[in-house]
């Protein structure tokens, strides 16, 4: 029985024999890999009803070449052997009820909560399987959505950068003159500026360097209303950080969408839509403060033992020695 995620090419390296060659004894003879019983449809559904517990996390993963299998995890086995629930070939909400619905009713009516992200499909998924289940929209998921809208923007203003620097190349040459870029403070070009800001952009100011905070000046003189996107996007992350209860973050919630309206910012309008669209699901973050991080960090161990096999040659054996570690 396996107890860590250690490939047959670790175990190979580490023994100095033909990993290949361990991996094949281990699947034909010191396994019951051949008596699995659920091998035949593993490729697409996997289920360990035994494994639910009250509060579940369901998130997508791609497996092999970009294939995608929805996971359901349970958050009291954080990561550990009794984890996986279920692991089902796709993200279409009829797919994904259709496998957990062969878990016992009353199992399914004990789940408390489940975490998920914003798809549609997930939410139809598990509003089907788990009813009794309060629906947990989770907030990094949320504060992505505003991070993202604050690198459109600054996307947006590079791509303008790198064409006035092209027209002036050109201009420069038709006169025969040799173009000098502008130099800021810091050193960078404008267009150097605004490539070298997408990290800064991403992070709260609290955790800045000082060449950050030297750039983020700059890049604000420059681009007020980049500024204007960056503090909406730390105002929203605040109002998760430091509400206390449903009542308070809603009140917040309300005045964000006052302030993303003044801004005129487009991509923040969309952002805001999507929150108002399921703010109910995503408030209940506060009931527990529950995110979907323990499924994050599942999907990073898949990865990470993907990986350490060299990739999955084969599908199914690779699912059987997940199902050894993890269920």
């Amino acid at each position: 029985m396996d107890h860590n995620p250690v490939s047959s090419h670790q175990l190979g390296h580490f023994f100095h024999v033909d990993g290949k060659q361990l991996g094949q004894q281990y699947k034909d003879h010191f396994s019951d890999y051949h008596d699995w019983d659920q091998r035949e449809h593993a490729q697409e559904w996997m289920l360990f009803a035994e494994n639910v517990g009250e509060r579940l996390s369901i998130d997508e993963t791609a497996l092999s070449q970009g294939e995608l299998y929805t996971i359901v995890t349970n958050k009291a086995a954080a990561g550990r052997k009794g984890a996986l629930v279920a692991m089902i070939k796709g993200t279409r909400a009829e797919d994904i009820s259709a496998v957990l619905e062969k878990i016992p009713w009353q199992l399914r009516k004990k789940v408390k909560e489940v975490t998920l992200d914003m798809a549609a499909t997930m939410i139809k998924a598990v509003r089907r399987s788990f009813p009794n289940a309060s629906r947990v929209i989770d907030r990094f998921h949320v504060q992505k959505l505003a991070f993202d809208a604050v690198q459109e923007l600054r996307i947006k203003y590079r791509w303008e950068a790198i064409n006035e620097e092209n027209e002036a190349i050109t201009n420069a040459k038709r006169k025969n003159e040799t173009y000098e870029p502008e130099i800021l403070a810091n050193g960078d070009t404008l267009k150097q500026l605004l490539a070298r800001s997408r990290y800064l952009l991403f992070k709260h100011q609290s955790k800045w360097t000082l060449s950050q905070f030297e750039r983020a000046n700059l890049l604000f003189e420059r681009y007020p209303k980049l500024d204007q996107a960056y503090k909406l996007s730390v105002q929203l992350g605040n109002i998760f950080t430091y509400s206390r209860a449903k009542e308070d973050a809603f009140k917040k919630l309300g005045i964000w969408y006052q302030q993303v309206e003044k801004s005129g910012i487009d991509a923040f309008n969309t952002v805001c839509k999507s929150v108002q669209a399921h703010y109910l699901h995503i408030l209940n973050y506060f009931n527990n403060r529950s995110t979907n991080a323990s499924a994050e960090s599942f999907n990073a161990k898949i990865k990470a033992f993907r990986a350490s096999s060299r990739g999955v040659r084969d599908i199914t054996f690779f699912l059987y020695r997940l199902k050894n570690i993890y269920a």
